[in-house]
């Protein structure tokens, strides 16, 4: 900031200057009204001498007053000088006084000497001990000689001016030996060398008065200089002779008491005071260069007027006065031993700097910072030694090049914006700043370089060093921070900011801009069937497909496991069959290429994609744009897989629906909303009931018992999953909540056959059971034989309807855990024999009793011939393995009847009875039989007998009425 700038910022208030200003013209009205009336002298001698007696008494007392008020008023080592001010000016008023008195009051001339020259006498000590308090203290005790020596430099130099001038005649006048010559003699000596030594101290604590309250201090000492001046005219030889009281000169004493009066109060207003923080602060030894050279000249500016005074002498052909000559001498002594003194702290000071030098000196080479000085102009004046070792280029060879020339060309318009606000901030704000730019090196590469820059003389001082290692460090950490370790994709983090990107930035109004979900069907059972290492290889394969399949400019991300993402930006097209048709395609393209055999190791493996895409609709955030695609891709994998969905709003809605039935499920399942009914299996040769299935139903709000059909939909959905190594969240709660509707089935049915059995009821109960459910971690192994245990219930009194639909379930566990079950006498079904594909599997490696139709295969049976063929071929099939056969759905007569025929042994359904409750069932148990379309008959084909033990699973999921009990 420039000087003017400074002085504006820091310019008083207005309220303040403007009773500063009224008080001063006060004072100066005040002041030229006396010398006006002093000059006319006063109209009459009486006022005149009136004013120039008592009138300087009240300017005198006005003066002590003020100065002693301002010393009670401040706690510092500034109130004895106040205090000494104060007394100065009250011997001055006294004098005046005694005057006065002798002038007005007895009409008689004043002796001398009298009291009020004692009194003037006492004037001048006390204010020079108060400027010696007010002044800064040497530190040293050299400093205090050069005090003294200053002190006398000056004074001794008035002196022999003074007295060549008219301290000489009084002296001679005091030796003539005339009566009272003496004591007159001795006191227009007293006065002038009082004054003189006076000026002396002003002279010299002008340069060495103390920074506080500077405007009070000079202020103080233009009176005390006002003062001392009308006492030097009154001393002299013209003016001593025809002096009365009243006249003009009386205005430079009267001036010089209200100018010590105004001393402490009014500067004080004037002062700035401290300043605000932020305000740049005015270098006040640039400002005045020339006062900051004063002192130094003092000496020989003492030494000048004391050969003046001598060559006044000389030229007015007098006599050199023995005084004048002992006088310059000890001037001229104090003068040189002054300059001695000076010369040894010169020399003391020039080897301390040598020192400090050399120590920074060897700081700055020895530092491996590059230390560089800029001028104003850009060009380099100095380059330490470092730059050599850091840039790979001799710092000789660096100065007096341009700095602009060395930073890198993208770097420099940011690194001058950088200075040029550093330059014009205030000092005090910011001393410093910092600047990270590449800065070329000896070999032609471009370090990363980090400078502290401080103003240097309008130039600049860089301390700089290489931090390129630390920069590709925080390069590599972001890199890993915002990629995917295994693939090196773009991971959630940084695919969720591109996107973010797309949606805000300048192709904000682009909504044919689409993210793409992308999982990998099968994933898991590579995994499981050759390894995780395989499975890893698979994915960097994957990824490399994507990243080379998508468009320039488009984003390539692995969110996690084995689902992907792609970031597809539009390009403006605002036709929404147009956008669909072009992601659909660029979808059906990474599909393809995903789907294509994969070559890990020695084998070849296969996995399919399912993708779902999502366009960035008006209005929609990041966070929704991808999950629309998420819950399109889990549709695309419920829709049969390996295909591509684009989502519709309804997918939301069902979502929704599905969390909304989830909630109402465990609020059910919590509030014992649920109920237990059971469907009698019954025996189609003899119309006996063998076994009762388990069915869960839910109890609505109106009383209306309903199956949980569609949730259960979606918890199946939910345990057959996506595999791989990501899921779905909500699929996780479902099956949560899934689990404990199974544990809450399996436990009520145990708990409620136990209770049959010890009735007299031994018909075995049937519980359906998902493969998964069954070797879930969640259910302790041991939880179903403990089940048993605990209500009393014999172990072949259970029979547990297996489903295996899912082919991630890992055979080796199933097959142990159900082997021990089996041990145990619990009874093994196979649900929904004839429709799963591990069917075979399951019959040759599972410990099965029972298996039991489909009932898409029993519902056809009689209309179609090619289902009756397969079923009849499924029934062969478990007779010739010695298994009992139950038919799931049996509604119809003709359905019992074509069954039988096929040599089925048991059925379930609405041609024998409905879902029961528990009062109900009992009843039908009591009966033991149903009636059988066709009468009783024989199996057709040899098989197990009608009775015992039998595994069911669970019947019609549709919803079915129930009796009221």
């Amino acid at each position: 900031m420039s000087t003017p700038g400074a002085a504006l910022l820091n310019r008083p208030s207005v309220s303040g200057g403007g009773k500063g200003l009224a008080m001063q013209l006060l004072l100066a009205v005040v002041s030229g009204g006396y010398a006006v009336g002093a000059a006319l002298n006063w109209g009459s001698e009486e006022v005149a001498e009136i004013m120039g007696d008592f009138g300087l008494s009240a300017a005198g007392l006005l003066a002590a007053v003020s100065c002693y008020s301002y010393a009670r008023a401040i706690d510092s080592r500034e109130r004895p000088a106040w205090l000494l001010f104060a007394f100065s000016s009250l011997m001055g008023a006294g004098g005046n006084a005694v005057w006065g008195w002798y002038e007005v009051i007895l009409g008689e001339e004043v002796p001398k000497p009298s009291l009020a020259d004692f009194a003037f006498l006492c004037f001048a000590p006390p204010a020079i001990v108060g400027l010696l308090v007010l002044a800064k203290r040497p530190v040293t005790r050299a400093g205090w000689v050069c005090l003294g020596l200053d002190s006398w430099l000056i004074g001794g130099s008035l002196l022999t001016l003074s007295w060549s001038l008219a301290l000489a005649h009084a002296a001679r006048t005091a030796q003539s030996g005339a009566p009272g010559s003496v004591p007159r003699a001795a006191l227009s000596l007293a006065y002038p060398l009082l004054d003189i030594a006076l000026v002396s101290m002003v002279l010299v604590l002008h340069f060495r008065r103390s920074e506080t309250n500077r405007s009070a201090v000079n202020t103080a000492i233009a009176a005390l200089a006002l003062t001392v001046l009308s006492d030097a005219l009154f001393t002299s030889p013209l003016l001593s002779a025809e002096y009365q009281s009243g006249q003009l000169l009386d205005a430079g004493w009267f001036a010089g008491s209200l100018l010590l009066a105004y001393a402490p109060w009014g500067a004080r207003r004037l002062h700035p005071g401290p300043e605000p923080a932020g305000r740049p602060r005015v270098d006040r030894a640039h400002s005045r260069p020339i006062t900051g050279s004063l002192p130094a000249l003092t000496p020989y500016l003492a030494a000048a007027v004391c050969t003046l005074g001598i060559l006044y002498n000389v030229v007015d052909g007098r006599k050199v006065d023995r005084m004048v000559v002992f006088t310059g001498c000890t001037v001229v002594l104090a003068l040189v031993i002054r300059q001695g003194i000076m010369l040894l702290d010169n020399i003391a000071l020039t080897q301390e700097l040598a020192q400090k030098e050399n120590h920074f000196r060897s700081l700055v080479q020895g530092s491996s910072d590059v230390i560089m000085i800029a001028a104003p102009t850009g060009t380099l004046r100095y380059v330490s030694p470092a730059a050599a070792g850091v840039y790979g280029r001799e710092a000789e060879e660096l100065v007096g090049t341009e700095l602009a020339s060395l930073i890198h060309p993208d770097d420099l318009g940011r690194v001058v914006h950088e200075v040029r606000r550093f330059l014009a901030a205030p000092p005090t704000e910011e001393p410093t700043t910092r600047i990270e730019c590449r800065f070329k090196s000896g070999g032609g590469e471009w370090l990363n370089v980090e400078s502290t820059v401080n103003r240097h003389q309008g130039g600049l001082i860089l301390n700089s060093r290489d931090v390129t290692e630390r920069v590709r460090l925080q390069a590599q950490l972001q890199h890993s921070a915002e990629h995917d370790p295994l693939t090196d994709l773009p991971n959630r983090a940084l695919f969720t900011r591109r996107v973010r990107q797309a949606l805000t930035g300048r192709r904000a109004g682009d909504h044919s801009t689409a993210v793409l979900f992308i999982d990998l069907d099968g994933f898991k059972a590579v995994n499981d069937t050759i390894g995780h290492q395989a499975g890893d290889e698979l994915l960097v394969e994957a990824a490399r497909r994507l990243q080379d399949s998508v468009r320039a400019g488009d984003t390539a991300a692995r969110l996690g496991g084995d689902e992907f993402a792609a970031l597809i930006l539009g390009d403006g097209n605002r036709d929404p069959s147009a956008r669909e048709y072009q992601v659909r395609e660029i979808a059906d393209r990474l599909r393809t290429t995903l789907s294509q055999p994969y070559r890990i190791g020695a084998s070849e493996v296969r996995v399919a994609a399912s993708i779902g895409a999502a366009f960035a609709d008006p209005g929609i955030t990041p966070s929704d744009l991808m999950r629309n695609a998420d819950l399109a891709m889990y549709r695309a994998k419920a829709g049969g897989k390996d295909r591509v969905e684009m989502y519709a709003p309804q997918m939301q809605a069902e979502v929704v629906r599905k969390a909304e039935l989830a909630g109402r499920l465990r609020t059910a399942l919590h509030e014992g909303e649920f109920a237990l009914l059971y469907q009698p299996v019954v025996s189609l040769a003899t119309g006996e009931v063998s076994a009762v299935a388990a069915q869960a139903r839910w109890r609505s709000a109106q009383g209306i018992l309903f199956t949980p059909a569609e949730f259960l939909r979606v918890a199946e959905y939910s345990e057959g999953g996506t595999g791989g190594r990501g899921g779905s969240g909500a699929a996780g709660h479902d099956a949560s909540r899934t689990a404990e509707l199974g544990r809450w089935l399996l436990e009520e049915a145990v708990e409620q056959a136990a209770d049959r059995h010890r009735a007299g009821h031994d018909v075995p109960v049937a519980v359906r059971m998902t493969a998964q459910r069954l070797l879930d971690r969640s259910m302790p192994l041991g939880s179903v034989e403990a089940l048993l245990t605990r209500h009393g219930l014999p172990s072949g009194a259970l029979v547990l309807e297996l489903a295996v639909s899912d082919p991630r379930v890992p055979f080796d566990d199933l097959e142990r855990r159900l082997a021990a079950l089996h041990r145990l006498g619990v009874g093994i079904a196979l649900d929904g024999f004839g429709s799963g594909y591990a069917a075979i599997s399951a019959l040759r490696r599972l410990p099965v009793d029972m298996l039991k139709l489909d009932r898409g295969l029993v519902e056809g049976v009689v209309e179609s011939a090619r289902l009756h063929k397969i079923t009849a071929g499924l029934l062969r099939i478990a007779n010739d393995l010695g298994m009992r056969s139950v038919a799931d759905g049996v509604d119809l007569p003709e359905q019992v009847l074509a069954l039988r025929a096929m040599g089925c042994t048991h059925g379930q359904g609405m041609a024998f009875s409905g879902p029961l409750d528990e009062y109900r069932l009992r009843r039908a148990l009591v009966r033991g039989t149903f009636p059988v379309p066709g009468g009783a008959a024989q199996p057709a084909l040899a098989g197990g007998s009608s009775g015992g033990s039998m595994a069911i699973l669970r019947g019609s999921h549709n919803e079915t009425p129930v009796p009221p009990t």
